[in-house]
C-alpha cells in the first residue's frame, strides 16, 4: 500500500501536466478579440505609376505596392503588445472596394457583424463622403492618406480621426523653412489637376500666414509641343521673373522630376520636386525611426513611406487609446480620443496627440530630398503659446469645424 500511493500521484501529476495545455488552449480563446476594419479602393489613382523615371516604368521590378495596408499590417502585428493591457486581442479584415458608395456599404456591413474600427486609405472626396454616410452609426474611422483641408475644416466630422497630415500642414512646413532661409520671394508653378489647385491654395494661405511673396503663379502641361513653350518650357516658365524660389505643385509628379537646375534663375525648387515636405521618410536617423524602418522592411522588402506610416500610426493610437482610456469598447475610444489626452509616440520626435477641434493628429513634418531629410518642422524660432506643433495647419481659431 506505501508504494502504491507514489505511483498514484505520479499518474495524477501525469493527468494534469497533459491537461495543462488544453487549459491554456481554452483560456486563450476566451480572450475577446477587437475586429478592426482596413478599407481601400481596388483603383487608386494616388498608387499609379507617376512621378517615376520612364526608363523604370519599363521594368517590372522597379514597380512596387505601395499601398498602406503594409504598414497598418506591421501595425496589427505590434498590436500584439497590448493584449494582456487590454485583455482582448485584435484582428484586421481587409477590403478593397470599387468606390465611395461600395465603401459606405462596406463599413455598414462589417458595423452589423461587430466591427466598429476602420482605417481608411482612399482619396479626399472618398473619404468625405465615407464620413457624411456613417456619421452617427458607432463607426470609428481612422484617415490615414488623405491630406484635404476640407476634411479637417467644413466637412469634418466627430468619428473622423486623421493621421495624415493636412495639406495646410505640409505647406506650413515648407513656408517655415523658406522664411528660416530668407527666401522671401516665391515664384509658384502650377499643374492642371484639381490637387494642384488645392495644394497652390493651401501654399498661398501659408505665404501669407509666414510673410513670403507669391511674386508670380503659372500654370504648366506636360508636353514637348513647341508651340506652348510658355507652358511646358522650364526656361519660359520662369523666366521674366524675381524670385529667390520656385514652389511646384504637380501631383503626377512627372514635369517636376525636370525642375531643380533648370530654373531661369538659380533658385531653388521646393513642393514636388527638390524640398519636399513629406510625414515620413526612409532616411530618418532618430528617435527610434531606423527600429522601425528595419521592422517594416523585413516584413515587406522595401521601404516605408508615407501612406504606410499614416496607417501603422493609426493602428498604433488604436491600441495606445484601449490601454489608456481602459476600455475595449469602440465607442468609449472615440470619446476618449476626442479629449485630447492621446500621447503617441510616431518615432518623429516629439509625442504627438489629436487637435480637438478636428482630429488632426499633430505630428512633425519632414522636409527631404529623394534621398535625406534635410530639416524638421516646426523650424527652430516658430513658436506657439501651447505647442510648437500647432503651428503647422489650421489653428483653433482658424477652424471651419463644428462638430
Amino acid at each position: 500500500m506505501r508504494r502504491a500511493i507514489p505511483r498514484l500521484a505520479l499518474a495524477c501529476a501525469v493527468c494534469l501536466a497533459a491537461a495543462a495545455p488544453a487549459v491554456a488552449q481554452e483560456r486563450e480563446d476566451a480572450t475577446p478579440t477587437i475586429p478592426i476594419g482596413y478599407l481601400d479602393l481596388a483603383t487608386d489613382p494616388r498608387y499609379d505609376d507617376w512621378g517615376i523615371h520612364p526608363v523604370d516604368i519599363r521594368s517590372a521590378k522597379a514597380i512596387v505596392d505601395r499601398r498602406a495596408w503594409a504598414g497598418a499590417a506591421l501595425g496589427l502585428e505590434e498590436l500584439g503588445r497590448f493584449t494582456r493591457i487590454v485583455g482582448a486581442r485584435f484582428s484586421m479584415e481587409r477590403r478593397s472596394v470599387a468606390g465611395s458608395a461600395e465603401m459606405t456599404a462596406a463599413v455598414r456591413d462589417m458595423l452589423a457583424g461587430g466591427t466598429a474600427l476602420f482605417v481608411l486609405d482612399a482619396p479626399d472626396a472618398v473619404v468625405a463622403e465615407v464620413a457624411a454616410r456613417t456619421a452617427g452609426l458607432g463607426a470609428v474611422l481612422f484617415n490615414a492618406t488623405a491630406t484635404g483641408d476640407a476634411l479637417r475644416n467644413e466637412l469634418c466630422q466627430p468619428h473622423l480621426f486623421h493621421t495624415a497630415a493636412s495639406r495646410a500642414m505640409l505647406t506650413d512646413a515648407l513656408a517655415q523653412y523658406l522664411k528660416s532661409r530668407k527666401w522671401d520671394e516665391v515664384l509658384v508653378l502650377r499643374g492642371p489637376l484639381e490637387e494642384d489647385v488645392e495644394m497652390v491654395r493651401a501654399f498661398a494661405r501659408s505665404a501669407d500666414l509666414f510673410g513670403l511673396e507669391v511674386v508670380d503663379t503659372r500654370d504648366f502641361v506636360l508636353g514637348n509641343d513647341p508651340t506652348a513653350r510658355e507652358r511646358n518650357d522650364l526656361d519660359f516658365l520662369t523666366g521674366s521673373a524675381d524670385y529667390e524660389a520656385v514652389f511646384v505643385a504637380d501631383a503626377d509628379g512627372e514635369f517636376a522630376l525636370g525642375a531643380p537646375y533648370a530654373t531661369r534663375l538659380p533658385a531653388p525648387v521646393v513642393g514636388a520636386a527638390g524640398l519636399t515636405p513629406r510625414v515620413w521618410h526612409w532616411s530618418y536617423l532618430r528617435h527610434g525611426a531606423p527600429q522601425v524602418q528595419g521592422r517594416f522592411e523585413r516584413m515587406h522588402g522595401r521601404r516605408m513611406g508615407e501612406a504606410d506610416w499614416g496607417a501603422w500610426v493609426a493602428m498604433k493610437i488604436i491600441g495606445n487609446g484601449f490601454a489608456r482610456a481602459k476600455t475595449t469598447d469602440p465607442a468609449a475610444l472615440a470619446a476618449w480620443l476626442r479629449k485630447g489626452t492621446l500621447r503617441v509616440d510616431g518615432s518623429k520626435g516629439p509625442g504627438m496627440g489629436l487637435r480637438v477641434w478636428n482630429n488632426q493628429l499633430r505630428q512633425p513634418i519632414m522636409l527631404t530630398t529623394p534621398e535625406w531629410v534635410v530639416a524638421r518642422a516646426p523650424i527652430e524660432g516658430f513658436r506657439h503659446r501651447v505647442t510648437d506643433l500647432d503651428t503647422l495647419g489650421y489653428e483653433e481659431r482658424d477652424t471651419a469645424c463644428a462638430f
